[in-house]
């Protein structure tokens, strides 16, 4: 019989869905470390850093002498931190290996050694690169476009050779995250469509036909506790795509239209950027039983309700929203 998973820590969790994740780790009992460098502010775990089950750590993933302290103890790790999107791991790519690739190694070594029993990585959908393919499973080829999704890959091959007896190992890969956060993001896509719409009237779709896959945040978050919970043989040393509805950009712009108001205007603009990303996320459903119950027009009435209620203030300035800007301003090493 397996014991019960208590003590998680979890890389990243000041971040976009880490900053969700962590209360609800705690709501359900979880006695919770958060390691994270707090790039993006201090405020976003304030509702619950009164709680005596959470410990907040300020500090670096690559800092080998401070994770083999906090991992002591440790039941499950769930490694939400990297530098999180292509044009942010461009912007420095030594930054982003460091941090995506090679602090990942002796995470998962001190992981093992320190008795660490269930270990869930994020990777990405990205990982796939340009398919053909109407329904893109986890068992093609891998094809990544970028340094970002090529370390991912390479991320996934490192653990799950460590998987062991003893040593759950578990990859996720998410479709585009979109919703409301308290370490909210304004660079992903329909996040990015919606606060346009909402705050410039206006959106600019650059070609249209490309396809996204989405998940809302919250189901997100769902998988990441189910993860946690599910007897280990269903998913040790497995792969699983975390999407739900896949659309092309067109039909986002058109779908944020219709919740923000029909005098919102969409323009056309032609791009050479022609990427095409669907995921098929029927695995995950059929051997885990994990069906999103969130659809992207709900992250869009989030995002709409978020913005009237003056939870994201001065969303087109505050550079808090956007990787890229954030980086350049703290010029991170």
């Amino acid at each position: 019989m397996q014991r019960p998973i208590k003590n998680i820590l979890v890389t990243g969790g000041a971040g976009y869905v880490g900053s969700l994740l962590v209360p609800e780790l705690l709501k359900n009992g979880y006695r919770v470390k958060v390691l994270d460098l707090y790039w993006f502010g201090e405020h976003v775990l304030d509702s619950v850093k009164e709680n005596p089950n959470l410990k907040e750590i300020k500090g670096d993933i690559r800092d080998v002498g401070l994770l083999e302290r906090e991992l002591e103890g440790i039941d499950a790790v769930i490694h939400l931190a990297c530098i999180s999107n292509d044009p942010s791991f461009e912007l420095d790519s030594s930054l982003g290996k460091s941090i995506n690739y090679d602090a990942f190694l002796p995470l998962v070594k001190i992981s093992k050694d320190l008795g660490v029993r269930r270990f869930i990585y994020a990777s990405s959908s990205s990982v796939y690169g340009i398919k053909e393919e109407d329904e893109v499973t986890e068992e093609l080829r891998l094809e990544p476009l970028t340094d970002y999704s090529k370390y991912k890959a390479l991320c996934e091959d490192v653990l799950l050779k460590e998987t062991s007896p003893d040593f759950t190992t578990l990859v996720y890969r998410p479709a585009t995250v979109c919703g409301y956060s308290t370490r909210q993001r304004l660079d992903l896509a329909v996040n990015i469509l919606t606060n346009h719409a909402v705050n410039k009237g206006v959106v600019t779709v650059f070609g249209g036909e490309q396809k996204r896959p989405n998940i809302h945040i919250k189901d997100m978050v769902d998988a990441y506790l189910l993860a946690l919970k599910i007897e280990k043989g269903l998913i040790s040393g497995k792969i699983f795509n975390v999407g739900y509805e896949n659309y092309k950009v067109k039909e986002l712009a058109q779908m944020v239209k219709c919740v923000v108001g029909e005098d919102t205007e969409i323009k056309y603009s032609p791009t050479d950027d022609l990427r095409s990303y669907r995921v098929s996320s029927e695995k995950i459903a059929r051997e885990l039983s994990f069906k999103p119950g969130h659809s992207v027009e709900e992250a869009i009435k989030d995002l709409v309700d978020a913005f009237k209620d003056g939870r994201l203030l001065s969303p087109l300035e505050d550079m808090r929203y956007y990787n890229i800007r954030t980086m350049k301003s703290m010029r991170i090493k």
